[in-house]
């Protein structure tokens, strides 16, 4: 029997495949054993405390910031009636469209000294420059409140299911046990929506890890900024190497601080339908105060900056509209869609080869490889990079030898290498959809297509991706628009003159020129609208609501 399934060809197509999405990332850690004593000590009598100190302070303060937000409006949402709350349940997913460098680029351009906001105050009150204190926005703390602003949304989503779950019959027990709403809340109502709320602030914790374009544009000391500057300032990639993994290190830790905070945590609920709670009807004046409370979210995570950038981008729209945008987006266009369809086919080929073999060697490669979603983008490109760069270097070597010419850097200087890494990071992301949409499958299907002298190949592509489509198309634009969002892996591996909308966006305001940079900006958003119109539909079809 197992040499039968060591014989099977998807048992080597998923094992290879694993192997290479696995390999930039097993690089990376393998680097701590280079030595590179010169560099980690400059770093440690410079910089490293810095980068430990505010990456975590980071993390940890936006993890704080996204429960405060996330989880108040989840309960309001999922317990109560009130004016315009069949419209905020999905306003409040907004911001999910909006990345934290480009907001941050935008508030910066609202809030800075030159701003209109500081700019209005001055004029109003004739004040001059130190004459009153306004807060820093280019600072920790700045950064904090930005990327807590977009993130939220995770802890939203998942506490709100938790909460909108959880049976009537438990708060109908508490009542005739003379339980109190508030003891209620805190001894039944926060536990049971515990793991969820700690699984949304694990996720946007591990964002807050891996960001670089809020942290650079704020002159924020963390270590994706750090190996950047190991990288490309130091000119040591092995060290940049060597920092990457032990932010991986880190994110690997918080990621154990979750599971090992609910390992014995465990609640259920009795009978097999549990009606949930009916949702309190509020009066008038306390129903307008919790819209209000749950419109501030979305107001300042998406209404504010969005509306800022369409001012800018009409203000500079006949300059900034030219071959030169267009040309950006096609590139961006052909490189997420390349990216999806790459990892939305090799979703399908390892969610299939599970359902066709339950070996633990299948199990365990195909888990390792979904963990690129949490590991830094920055993380796996210069894992990618080291190891492509080392691939073209023995190619060019064996081609001059051969035939006396050099093919160049046909890997790590090409799309290839960005394709591949956008594979590593979101193949999490399409698995995910893809599974969904395959345990709905029969196994009976598959039984009769094989009676009938169908392959697995035949099986796959007759039958199951057509039943698939659904999970299929959401898994392609839940990747195509993290792949047009995402920044640190595509600075590092594009192409020499290849440029994406986020690159520009980036460029253009590092160079301080917000309003140039508002076009390309308000383009991603609204593509990133898309997957948010695309989850309130799934949640509105579950939900019934």
């Amino acid at each position: 029997m197992k040499k039968s399934q060591w014989a099977n060809p998807w048992v080597w197509g998923i094992g290879i495949s694993c192997f290479i999405l696995a390999m930039p990332t097993a690089l990376v850690f393998a680097s701590i054993f280079s030595p590179q004593l010169e560099v980690w000590q400059h770093l440690f009598n410079t910089v490293l405390s810095d980068y430990v100190v505010n990456s975590l302070t980071l993390a940890f303060g936006v993890g704080a910031l996204v429960v405060l937000i996330g989880a108040p409006v989840a309960w309001c949402v999922a317990r109560y009636e009130f004016v315009g709350r069949k419209q905020l349940q999905w306003l409040l997913l907004l911001p999910m469209a909006m990345p934290a460098y480009i907001i941050a680029y935008t508030y910066t351009g609202l809030l800075d000294f030159a701003g209109p906001v500081q700019t209005w105050l001055r004029d109003k009150y004739a004040w001059q420059y130190g004459d009153y204190y306004f807060p820093e926005i280019r600072s920790l703390g700045g950064a904090i409140f930005m990327l807590a602003l977009v993130l939220y949304p995770y802890v939203y989503l998942l506490a709100r299911t938790a909460f909108s779950e959880q049976p009537k019959s438990l708060e109908e027990t508490a009542k005739s046990l003379g339980v109190t709403p508030t003891k209620y809340w805190f001894k039944v109502v926060f536990p049971l929506a515990r793991p969820a709320i700690l699984m949304g602030t694990a996720l946007a914790m591990m964002e807050a890890f891996a960001d670089y374009g809020t942290v650079q544009y704020f002159g924020v000391s963390t270590f994706t900024t750090g190996i950047f500057r190991t990288w490309f300032g130091l000119n040591n990639g092995i060290a940049a190497a060597q920092l990457a993994a032990v932010l991986t290190g880190f994110v690997i830790l918080l990621l154990f601080l979750e599971f090992f905070s609910r390992r014995k945590v465990k609640y259920y609920v009795q009978g097999q339908v549990a009606k949930p709670s009916a949702r309190v009807k509020l009066n008038k004046a306390p129903s307008i105060w919790v819209c209000l409370l749950c419109l501030l979210p979305v107001l300042f995570g998406f209404l504010v900056p969005c509306l800022q950038l369409i001012i800018w981008a009409i203000e500079t729209f006949n300059a900034q509209f030219n071959q030169s945008f267009l040309t950006l987006l096609w590139n961006s266009f052909y490189l997420a869609a390349l990216a999806s369809i790459s990892a939305v086919s090799l979703a399908l080929f390892f969610a299939y080869g599970k359902r066709l073999n339950q070996m633990g060697f299948i199990q365990v490669s195909i888990s390792i490889v979904k963990l690129g979603y949490a590991v830094p983008g920055t993380v796996i490109a210069i894992g990618a990079l080291i190891s492509l760069t080392w691939l073209d270097l023995r190619l060019n070597f064996l081609t001059e030898t051969l035939f006396d010419t050099s093919v160049g850097l046909i890997l790590s200087g090409s799309l290839f290498s960005l394709v591949l890494v956008y594979s590593c990071r979101f193949l999490a992301v399409a698995q995910h959809n893809i599974e969904t949409g395959l345990v709905r499958i029969k196994p009976s299907m598959d039984e009769a297509a094989r009676s009938l002298g169908y392959k697995p190949f035949q099986i796959l592509k007759s039958i199951h991706i057509p039943l698939l489509k659904g999970s299929v198309l959401s898994a392609l634009l839940l990747v195509f628009v993290d792949v047009l969002k995402e920044l640190p892996a595509t600075l590092i591996l594009r192409p020499f003159n290849f440029n994406t909308l986020a690159i520009k966006t980036f460029e253009l305001a590092s160079d301080e020129r917000l309003m140039d940079a508002a076009l390309p900006a308000l383009a991603i958003v609204f593509v990133g609208i898309l997957p948010v119109i695309l989850l309130t539909k799934i949640m509105d079809k579950s939900n019934h609501e």
